[in-house]
């Protein structure tokens, strides 16, 4: 009897789920109508056809639904400056092809050109153009939320600190943010609180940081673009990051900030110019590999005490100091025999085996001494100097600790990351 009525009750509520794509409807949309209105006598799963045009703005939308514009993005809806402009309160809506403006400008009160709330999955913001907002999408508690290929562009008429993000992840399992625009904001992607997140493929331009970690564990930033940022990845608090083929050029603070990640992979990312390419500080058990530091003050800044990190196969090119390193430890900077390529590194190979025959260190006793006392800085070019530098090339073992990489590669390894930073050159 069990059997004869489940074989009846499986097929009813199959038919059941189907109810609603069935009876899904595409609406034309006129030009300035209330939007609210429409969205109240539509369908769940229906398709909303907005022609362009102006739309009032701060409307809730809260059954599955598609809110859908011309190819042009020529239908805009306008928030009232205050509040949020678009509130999606259910699971399952899409906003596309849309141009979202004038949400409030309260960072306290969450205003945002998108807020997705919390609890509510598999919203997709796709193709919109999001412009003169707070936030622009505030994906906050939303789970399994997808941004992709917007162009999201701040308010610039603030002061940078009284800006918006780009977008805010907020505790936001399985939400990815892809193939995005983004510049003008306060950070491009800023996260807290989250896991299992992606950023991928985005640019961002004109912010103080293009991605901001904070507290964001098991997730993914790969093949990004940061232009001309403050810092380009700044990855705080979070553990089992994936930080892979991501660009960061022209940073005038940090191409990659790293504080207090841990067990983290660091991989084909290419940094080049600002004060340092990479800050790690009070981060343990990274793998950082095949990344190229190029063209900073400082290449790497190691401090505070980062423990168990894996570093092999960089190239360090052209920085005025290729590492910082203030303590008197010895680090290894090699991994099963291969190390690192360093530009300024005059060693010799005599086996031809591609490792040099001499150890490479990148800082000496008179780089402590000037990084502990700057006024030291007016000596550097003393006889006395000179003949202390010639003293530690004799007898290594007078140097002070420090990073040593063992096995220095002669010639600087091909990398994706490389070749993928060249063709993206002017």
């Amino acid at each position: 009897m069990r059997q004869a009525v489940r074989k009846l009750v499986l097929p009813v509520l199959a038919a059941c789920a189907l109810v609603p794509a069935a009876h899904a409807a595409g609406i034309a949309v006129p030009a300035g109508a209330d939007l609210q209105a429409a969205i109240a006598a539509a369908a769940p799963g229906d398709t909303l056809h907005l022609a362009s045009g102006i739309y009032r703005g701060n409307i809730i939308v809260d059954k599955p639904l598609t809110l859908q514009g011309p190819a042009d993005h020529s239908a805009h809806v306008k928030g009232e400056r205050r509040g949020r402009t678009i509130w999606i309160k259910a699971s399952d809506v899409s906003v596309r092809r849309l141009t979202v403006s004038d949400s409030g400008l309260s960072l306290p009160d969450m205003d945002a050109g998108i807020f997705l709330e919390r609890d509510f999955k598999r919203a997709l913001i796709e193709d919109n153009v999001i412009v003169d907002n707070s936030v622009g999408v505030y994906v906050w508690g939303a789970i399994d939320a997808l941004v992709r290929g917007n162009r999201i562009v701040g308010n610039n008429e603030l002061r940078r600190n009284e800006r918006g993000n780009g977008v805010t992840v907020w505790n936001a399992p399985g939400s990815r943010i892809l193939d995005n625009d983004i510049s003008q904001g306060r950070d491009g992607i800023y996260s807290n609180v989250s896991k299992q997140n992606v950023f991928a493929g985005n640019r961002f331009s004109k912010l103080r940081y293009a991605v901001h970690y904070m507290y964001t564990n098991d997730s993914e930033v790969s093949n990004n673009v940061s232009v001309d940022n403050e810092i380009a990845y700044a990855l705080m608090f979070s553990s089992n990051l994936t930080v892979r083929g991501n660009i960061g050029v022209g940073s005038s603070e940090q191409g990659l900030n790293f504080n207090a990640t841990q067990y983290s992979t660091v991989e084909g990312n290419v940094l080049e110019g600002g004060k340092r390419c990479m800050f790690l500080y009070n981060s343990n058990f990274n793998r950082i590999a095949d990344n190229v530091f190029r063209g900073c003050e400082v290449g790497v800044h190691y401090t505070a005490g980062s423990e168990g990190n894996r570093i092999s196969g960089n190239i360090f090119m052209d920085n005025r100091n290729q590492v910082k390193y203030v303590g008197t430890r010895y680090l290894e900077w090699s991994h099963e025999g291969r190390g690192n390529y360093w530009s300024d590194h005059s060693g010799f190979d005599l086996d031809g085996d591609g490792i040099a025959d001499t150890a490479y260190r990148p800082n000496d006793i008179i780089d402590q001494v000037v990084w502990r006392a700057p006024a030291a800085r007016l000596l550097i070019n003393s006889p006395a100097v000179a003949m202390v530098r010639w003293a530690q090339t004799q007898f290594p073992a007078i140097l002070p600790g420090g990073v040593v990489d063992s096995a220095p590669l002669m010639v600087a390894p091909d990398t994706p990351a490389l070749r993928r930073f060249e063709v993206l050159q002017p």
